[in-house]
């Protein structure tokens, strides 16, 4: 598997090790920062390093990070980095067990807290930070009448969208750019 490759998790024990708010963070800083310490992701987390070195070890094992020792100054220095630059799954793969549904409907709750957070955190920045942005962020809902595949076709559109602007070079023209979230979700549901 390619770094740019999507990661498609079928194993209940990778899903719980990556549904844990902390390893979800360190992969997400990872994503956003790229290869990194544990005493660097210890700063930029808040967290104790020995705490950080136990989640990474845990998503090593699991095969979602991987160590990056060319990287390493010396030999007691270890470097941590994605395996793929996404993860996906499918809840219907984990239905045949009840213990690991129960594992997935965690992991997608979990999933949507994190992306929920996401968003409030930027609610909750002050004036000052948030002035730069005013009226250029965007949130949107729209209520449509689909099939199961028109509703898949619409979320692949979505993502070619996002992958699109993911994979767009950031141009040389000073202006400063920040690390900024996006998600989407469509589920079935009734207003």
């Amino acid at each position: 598997m390619s770094f740019d490759e999507v990661r498609r998790i079928t194993d209940s024990r990778v899903l719980a090790a990556m549904a844990h708010p902390l390893r979800r963070r360190l992969m997400d800083v990872l994503k956003v920062h790229g290869p990194s310490t544990a005493t660097s992701l210890a700063a930029t987390t808040g967290q104790a390093i020995g705490n950080v070195s136990h989640h990474l070890r845990v998503l090593g094992d699991c095969g979602l990070l991987e160590e990056a020792p060319e990287l390493a100054r010396d030999r007691r220095e270890r470097w941590w980095r994605l395996v793929s630059r996404g993860i996906q799954w499918s809840s219907g793969d984990f239905r045949d067990d009840p213990a690991t549904a129960a594992v997935a409907d965690a992991a997608e709750s979990l999933n949507l807290d994190h992306h929920v957070q996401q968003v409030r955190s930027w609610f909750a920045a002050g004036d000052e930070e948030r002035a730069v942005w005013r009226d250029r962020t965007f949130a949107m809902d729209n209520w449509l009448q689909l099939t199961p595949d028109e509703l898949r076709q619409l979320g692949e559109e979505i993502n070619d969208v996002l992958e699109r602007w993911r994979r767009k070079p950031a141009p040389h023209d000073g202006q400063e750019r920040q690390t900024v979230f996006v998600f989407s979700y469509g589920v079935p549901g009734q207003p």
